[in-house]
């Protein structure tokens, strides 16, 4: 019977792994690291290290930073910092992380997957107006809408996919407070899947779980393409 594989490396399995490509690299060098938070490994109740496989990956980055673009340690956290919050580093020093907004389509249309990704990216408010182009007031219009809400201390990629087709909109003269009606439609929308999946969130097994996920992920998506192809057939009685 095959054992399996522990799901953590030590810092001496750490270190064997790294020595191929960083010959020079220390246990005190990976302490140091660990010390100045660039690393956070989880300890055994007797207080060893253990290094996951995404440990072992930011300390490929740290370490990579170091010997090829010389950036001093303060630029590697606020990189690392902005990768864990759905960001692009900065490509030169002084630059300002990007968020890397995408979002699956099949034909054109959002595709299912598109609905049930994990919403990772964390902006500020800062850089969600930056990213997006709106301006303060805009955004707080949008907010007393609920067109736009924080999450916890942050705003999130849904947040800026409406600041930043908000901003587009905005072009052609339309205004904040005449996008309201979009709320109005996707909540109706939302109570509709709700009223679907309902009967499989009830039940506690695994497999209703799964399946009312993905009932809403498809169920989202057809939204999607009948507001579209609605939209579309209207715009074509106009000509």
């Amino acid at each position: 019977m095959a054992v399996p594989a522990r799901a953590y490396l030590s810092i001496g399995e750490v270190l064997t792994k790294l020595r191929g490509d960083f010959p020079d690299i220390t246990i005190s060098k990976i302490r140091f690291l660990e010390s100045e938070g660039l690393i956070e490994p989880q300890r055994t109740p007797s207080g060893y290290r253990k290094f996951t496989s995404i440990d072992l990956e930011r300390l490929r980055y740290v370490l990579l930073a170091q010997r090829d673009q010389y950036l001093p340690l303060k630029v590697i956290k606020e990189n690392l910092d902005a990768m864990d919050r759905g960001l692009e580093p900065a490509s030169a020093l002084g630059g300002v992380a990007r968020p890397v907004l995408g979002l699956a389509t099949i034909d054109g249309e959002m595709a299912p997957s598109s609905f049930g990704a994990t919403n990772e990216m964390r902006l500020s408010r800062e850089e969600l107006l930056k990213a997006s182009g709106l301006t303060e007031e805009q955004l707080t219009e949008l907010e007393s809408y609920a067109m736009i809400a924080i999450r916890g201390r942050h705003y999130d990629s849904d947040a800026l996919a409406v600041a930043k087709a908000v901003t587009e909109m905005a072009s052609f003269g339309i205004e904040s407070r005449h996008l309201r009606s979009f709320r109005s439609a996707a909540d109706r929308e939302i109570g509709l899947i709700e009223q679907v999946i309902t009967p499989l969130t009830r039940q506690k097994s695994a497999e209703s779980k799964a399946r009312a996920e993905e009932v809403q992920r498809e169920i989202a998506s057809l939204s999607i393409r009948l507001h579209a192809a609605l939209v579309r057939g209207g715009l074509h009685r106009l000509r």
